[in-house]
């Protein structure tokens, strides 16, 4: 009974690791498709400038006008 229960554990486990294997593959081979890193620089460059904007219109919101 021990037996069946160890075959089938291992069996579970080798169509885990086939299933991971095929998914990595896939993965890897997505990403060497495409330059990446020219994305990513673009994307953050994109960001930085959106965060400057952002805070460069809160800035201009908040001024108060002089007393004098």
């Amino acid at each position: 009974m021990r037996a069946f229960g160890l075959i089938g554990l291992v069996l579970a486990l080798v169509i885990v690791g086939l299933l991971a294997k095929q998914q990595l593959s896939r993965t890897t081979a997505a990403t060497v498709t495409q330059p990446a890193t020219v994305n990513a620089h673009t994307q953050a460059q994109q960001v930085q400038q959106q965060v400057k904007d952002a805070l460069d219109a809160a800035a201009q919101a908040r001024k108060m006008p002089d007393d004098n």
